[in-house]
């Protein structure tokens, strides 16, 4: 099978990228990474060399080309299906696609707001309107599929819908935002997870900076 490529941006801030890098490097899925770091001022032309919308992450397989989160996801889930990207479940997967497809079109005041950035000190900072209905609503749906699958992941072993939150761990916890026990075990899960600490420490060693994301 041919070895798919994966096209990142910074480590240290792109959410969208850390997604499907962390459910391919979790799953032990052998690719190749490719990382175009962000150009705010103009957008980089190496990355709209590459992609047909101008951004990342982007996977390129053979012939075929894939772009946004999710379907990276699902399509490596298909690709390799005892990688456990998905529960074996059919009631499990849909719970699985329901609540990815909810983080990746919903949210919008917690991301605009609390912009992922792994090398951000913890501190709170002035939260806008809509923030707090968005971090009960993601609360909610951690606590009841962690009561459901026992955790420590949402479906018990670590799959595409962990991958999909893994930004948010990052958010609650750089900005203070949550003070659950259960919320905070979770994160916790997330944040030993091999994975995380091998992209958090990438991260950390980016030299580029983005303005627009340093709250």
């Amino acid at each position: 099978m041919d070895r798919p490529t994966l096209y990142i941006a910074n480590k240290n801030y792109s959410s969208w990228s850390f997604r499907p890098w962390m459910a391919l490097t979790a799953a032990g899925i052998d690719f190749e990474e490719v990382l175009i770091p962000f150009d705010y001022s103009g957008g980089n032309p190496d990355i709209k060399a590459v992609s047909p919308t101008g951004r990342v992450p982007l996977l390129k397989h053979g012939a075929l080309t894939i772009w946004e989160s999710l379907a990276i996801i699902e399509y490596v889930a298909e690709l390799y299906p005892d990688a456990g990207l998905l529960p074996r479940d059919r009631t499990e997967r849909a719970l699985a696609r329901s609540v990815s497809m909810e983080m990746l079109s919903s949210f919008r005041a917690l991301r605009s707001a609390c912009p992922m950035n792994i090398r951000r000190p913890k501190g709170r900072i002035a939260l806008p309107d809509g923030i707090d209905a968005d971090i009960s609503r993601i609360e909610t749906i951690w606590r009841d599929l962690l009561q459901q699958s026992g955790g420590p992941f949402l479906f018990g072993t670590f799959s595409g819908a962990d991958a999909m939150f893994a930004p948010v761990v990052n958010r609650f916890d750089i900005y203070d935002l949550v003070s659950r026990s259960d919320t905070l075990a979770y994160m916790v899960t997330m944040k030993a997870h091999p994975a995380w600490r091998k992209w958090e420490e990438a991260a950390r060693a980016e030299p580029w900076i983005v303005p627009e994301d340093e709250v």
